[in-house]
């Protein structure tokens, strides 16, 4: 008897003491198959955020994670934090000419904003359309921008990260906006291909409405430069005539939601600090919205990207419940991420627990897998986990991969960035892959995404490691918080009051 109770203590210690190696964790495979062959399913259409299939699948998960037992948040509606988008479709007819130089829109350039207009004129030029007080920098300084249809390079003076070239964008219209400007015209500069960024941006776009935008009317766009000799002719004020027309974009209101639950923590002291477990739920739609080179009515179902993090979620949620971590955790099914991470960016700006409550996030999105003895994890070694890590995914016997593609800025490219931005320590855990090779990327963004072409046996260990991790990270006594020099660390120190 005395054997039995010892054996019995050792289990229930096993269970939470954080170490994650003894904990039975009762994982069923076939559903975590139901859940990712329902939210890949063509009745959802490919969760395009706004589209009817996407809210069929923000209550597929609310009502899953009722069913656990997770709490609703104060603030928001039931298990919803409703998002106010507003669509915006390219103009149908709109040309542009600068100099003796014609442009062809949806090729040479596109607009975003704006309705119908008619410029012609002298062009304004205004270097990269940059206001730094600190930096002694106005480019708009002295230019009189009153009705006028103003140039500026893209991105911002001495960055080349694309990330950072659309976050001024906003800003750039406001100033420009501002000062009278009636158009404003980004030439484009970045470091990566025309082409990508024109499919992606002259479609149907999402974006926040705000009622109090003062660049709700300015025509804003970008070109392809055929030449840099009209844009050198105008940073030296030589008169260089432009001509614009657009019948405007067409605008229209849309309601998606990210989808928020609470489960309470089980220590007195703990349970106030709150890790964030993530996943997004949307996926690009059909036909056009799907973006190149499908122009027909096909459905890009999104099994890869990102029903296998949402069932992982969802499962999480499951185990977690049986037996709560000593943390909080807040399970957000974001919306939008596919929009420019505009779902986890709202979420920041208007969040529905305190960000300082908040000391961690786990993230879990992904373009496909390659190799199945592996994870990936962007962001591994940067907030002092890598160990509980090791330990989470080495109990099923996968390996980690650290960022195994640096060239292609992922930490920056999913919904962790969000939180990492306002300093709270973040990561994105993702299938297996070594590389961006073609084995991955046959299927990213397309038709070909399928949940019938997916490996389940691997996929269940994929699960059970990203259960046991989180269950590590939430039951471990010390916080997660970014290395020395990691580019948010002031961020993280700012956020927490740590100096």
């Amino acid at each position: 008897m005395k054997m039995r109770i010892c054996l019995w203590l050792l289990f229930l210690l096993g269970w939470t003491n954080g170490t994650g190696q003894d904990w039975n964790l009762d994982l069923d495979k076939a559903e975590l198959e139901q859940h990712i062959r329902f939210l890949a399913s063509d009745e959802l259409q490919g969760r395009y955020t706004g589209s009817p299939g996407n809210r069929v699948a923000a209550r597929y998960i609310a009502e899953y994670l009722r069913a656990q037992g997770c709490k609703t948040v104060e603030g928001a509606e039931g298990y919803f934090q409703v998002i106010p988008f507003e669509s915006v479709a390219p103009p149908t007819n709109a040309s542009l000419k600068i100099g003796e130089t014609t442009y062809e829109l949806g090729k040479d350039f596109f607009l975003s904003n704006g309705g119908a207009t008619s410029l012609e004129g002298k062009a304004v030029f205004a270097e990269h359309g940059w206001i730094d007080e600190k930096a002694g920098i106005d480019h708009f300084a002295g230019l009189e921008l009153q009705g006028k249809l103003v140039y500026v390079w893209s991105g911002k003076p001495g960055s080349r990260d694309p990330q950072e070239a659309f976050a001024a964008s906003k800003l750039k219209r406001k100033w420009a906006a501002e000062r009278g400007a009636a158009a404003l015209i980004e030439v484009y500069r970045l470091p990566f291909p025309w082409q990508f960024l024109l499919n992606y941006l002259n479609r149907e776009n999402l974006t926040i409405a705000d009622p109090d935008n003062t660049a709700a009317d300015l025509v804003y766009g970008m070109v392809n430069e055929k030449s840099d000799e009209p844009f050198e002719s105008m940073k030296e004020g030589k008169g260089v005539l432009t001509k614009l027309e657009t019948s405007g974009v067409q605008k229209q209101s849309r309601r998606s939601s990210n989808v928020a639950a609470v489960l309470p923590g089980s220590d007195p002291e703990l349970k106030q600090e709150y890790m964030v477990v993530s996943a997004h739920y949307d996926h690009v739609g059909v036909g056009k919205q799907g973006g190149f080179p499908y122009g027909q009515d096909s459905i890009f179902n999104g099994a890869r990207d990102n029903a296998i993090g949402v069932a992982s979620l969802m499962l999480t949620a499951k185990a977690l419940a049986q037996a709560p971590p000593k943390r909080s955790v807040l399970f957000l099914a974001l919306t939008a991420e596919e929009q420019g991470l505009i779902g986890s960016s709202y979420f920041v700006e208007n969040p529905l627990i305190p960000l300082d409550k908040i000391v961690f996030n786990f993230n879990t999105d992904g373009a496909g897998y390659n190799d199945t003895s592996l994870v990936a994890v962007m962001g591994y070694d940067r907030t002092g986990v890598a160990d509980l890590i090791d330990k989470g995914t080495e109990a099923v016997g996968l390996t980690v991969v650290a960022d195994p593609a640096p060239e292609q800025g992922l930490f920056d490219r999913s919904d962790n960035v969000s939180f990492a931005r306002k300093g709270i320590p973040a990561l994105s855990f993702s299938p297996g892959f070594r590389a961006f090779d073609q084995a991955l990327m046959k299927n990213y963004h397309q038709v070909s995404d399928e949940a019938s072409t997916l490996d389940y046996d691997y996929l269940y260990k994929y699960c059970d490691a990203f259960i046991r991790t989180a269950r590590l990270i939430a039951d471990h006594p010390d916080r997660p918080f970014w290395v020395s020099g990691d580019k948010y660390e002031e961020a993280g120190k700012t956020l927490y009051q740590r100096r």
